[in-house]
């Protein structure tokens, strides 16, 4: 990343790099979706990318419709933003952000949610594990829920279920409440497709699961055993690793209320890393797109 790139300090540069990602063919009304009647307006009191729709009247920018819009943050610096946080492996704290773009921590962090926002996908992901590839299933523990007590085991935890499938190299994560068979059977069998071989640890709440696909192989880590030849999990491992580290090294604090949104954004940039040919423009591009069609409110991010 170059950060004397003109996108990065220069507002014109930067509201034309946005143009380019968020209208690839030109300019669209946000409010009724008219793509060919409008009038870019040119005006000394008219802010600059200002256009008006001659089908609605309605005016708009390119931040309109985004987890942009009604940001008092200069454009350059949400390019610099979305940059940072799609490049940086382990994330970028909303401190850093606060010292790096020169704002308030309240807008940083405020800002670093609504990216978050951009890289969550929209609508139901397609099923992992179509053509018979091998998707792996784990969970894992982190932090404190609110009110519980420190005790042995897990229960006062947050749990967190992922899946990766070792084909696409694609990962999908979500916070759950309880892990158990029912639970974990209803999400295996929404995101994962019925060919897909079934890649687990011996836990109970994956037997039943395992049997409704294709094949089901089972890591008996409890005895040692941490692979087989192609048989083991040490991929959504990995992935588990890099997410740990992230949360207690950059973030080191996260509600339970918060942490689906974090889960998000290691799950963007795992998914579109360098090692399956995504490198850091094309992954930052990629974030500023998912922006579009999404709004984002500081009432409901502090609501949880």
């Amino acid at each position: 990343m170059d950060l004397r790139n003109p996108i990065f300090n220069d507002e014109n540069a930067a509201r034309e790099h946005l143009e380019a990602i968020l209208w690839p063919n030109g300019p669209h009304c946000p409010h009724c979706g008219e793509v060919e009647k409008f009038t870019k307006l040119h005006g000394k009191s008219h802010r600059p990318g200002l256009y008006v729709c001659n089908s609605c009247r309605g005016h708009f920018t390119v931040t309109v419709g985004t987890v942009l819009e009604r940001s008092k943050i200069p454009l350059s610096k949400w390019v610099l933003g979305f940059h940072l946080m799609a490049s940086s492996k382990k994330g970028v704290s909303a401190h850093q952000l606060h010292r790096m773009l020169g704002i308030t921590y309240k807008s940083a962090w405020f800002m670093a949610h609504r990216i978050r926002e951009a890289m969550r996908p929209v609508g139901t992901p397609e099923r992992m594990g179509g053509g018979g590839s091998m998707v792996e299933v784990d969970e894992t523990f982190i932090g404190r829920k609110k009110g519980k007590e420190v005790r042995h085991g897990y229960e006062h935890k947050m749990k967190v279920l992922s899946l990766v499938d070792r084909e696409t190299g694609r990962a999908h994560s979500m916070v759950v409440e309880k892990l158990n068979t029912k639970t974990v059977r209803s999400i295996v069998l929404e995101n994962v497709d019925r060919e897909a071989r079934l890649m687990t640890d011996e836990a109970r709440h994956y037997t039943k699961v395992g049997r409704e696909f294709a094949d089901h192989q089972v890591v008996q880590h409890q005895a040692g055993e941490y692979g087989r030849g192609p048989f083991h999990t040490n991929t959504i491992e990995g992935f588990f690793s890099i997410f740990k580290r992230g949360m207690k090294g950059v973030y080191q604090h996260c509600s339970e209320e918060h942490l689906h949104r974090y889960l998000a954004e290691f799950d963007f940039r795992y998914s579109e890393r360098a090692a399956l040919g995504v490198e850091d423009a094309e992954r930052a591009a990629k974030a500023v797109k998912g922006a579009a069609g999404k709004r984002l409110s500081y009432r409901r991010i502090d609501a949880g």
